[in-house]
């Protein structure tokens, strides 16, 4: 890549790795050959890519900031499908057969993808601020049921697909720390949403260099780590669920000026399986 990565995703079988970034491109990373080949192209940077292996196909999704969602066979150079967005692509995710995105304007699409893919849903925001983060979850039956959203200013909303009662749906605020002695509180961004795969809890990341695991269900803050000394600006579970996996790293958040070359970024591994269980199992 000759340009920031903006996102990446493995293939199901793990022998590749997609790569979208601000050069307006796609490539896949075959690890076996270690060499790499673009697979997608946009008009402008690619925002999100996701691998997404259907019942009864695979393909890349890939969005952007030219207001496009495509869906790639990546042998072919031309997308099987795409669909408009009002706005430019922040963030995204897949659990098949539903897929979430995430513009400027704080707008959401829920698009389902079985067959063609098509948006079905385009619930209002719950959030006043810049979205930063999605995540779909799933309900008991392991079905997708929803998603999670966080946004710059400290706070998460889970939005139910279709809520049994209103107040399924709800807000709270997190990643915000109040000085001592202070009348005022720091408002981080939240960088990252994630739903355990096994315990159906979720982990936020943020600005302020912490990690914060919760119970949705319950509505409950399961543990906060002690912060790092850099914004927590990626993470992800393994498969399992046994590893938590954030990387370090400034993200802009303060502006160009904060950018300190000397402070290097880390990525660390955390056992986290016991710590996600809801309280009470």
């Amino acid at each position: 890549m000759t340009q920031p990565v903006l996102d990446v995703s493995w293939s199901d079988d793990g022998t590749k790795v997609y790569m979208a970034g601000c050069d307006k491109q796609v490539k896949c990373w075959d690890l076996a050959s270690n060499q790499s080949i673009q697979v997608a192209a946009h008009d402008a940077p690619v925002k999100t890519c996701h691998w997404i292996k259907g019942s009864n196909y695979t393909c890349l999704m890939t969005t952007s900031w030219d207001r496009t969602v495509k869906f790639w066979d990546t042998r072919s150079p031309n997308p099987l499908h795409a669909i408009e967005l009002p706005e430019r692509s922040y963030c995204a995710d897949v659990d098949f057969p539903m897929a979430v995105v995430s513009t400027a304007g704080r707008h959401i699409l829920i698009i389902q993808l079985e067959g063609t893919p098509s948006v079905v849903k385009k619930p209002d925001s719950p959030l006043k601020y810049q979205h930063r983060c999605i995540s779909v979850f799933r309900d008991k039956k392991g079905v997708p049921a929803g998603f999670a959203v966080g946004s710059v200013e400290g706070r998460v909303a889970i939005q139910y697909n279709n809520p049994a009662e209103p107040k399924d749906n709800f807000t709270f605020k997190c990643h915000r720390s109040t000085g001592t002695g202070s009348s005022f509180q720091d408002i981080f961004a939240v960088n990252s949403v994630r739903f355990h795969p096994v315990h159906g809890t979720l982990a936020t990341a943020g600005s302020d260099g912490r990690y914060s695991y919760w119970d949705k269900d319950a509505r409950t803050k399961l543990k906060t780590s002690e912060p790092v000394d850099q914004p927590v600006s990626a993470a992800a579970f393994n498969h399992s669920g046994h590893i938590y996996a954030y990387a370090a790293s400034y993200d802009w958040s303060k502006g160009h000026e904060f950018n300190n070359t000397q402070v290097k970024p880390k990525i660390y591994l955390h056992s986290c399986f016991d710590d996600m269980k809801a309280r009470g199992k």
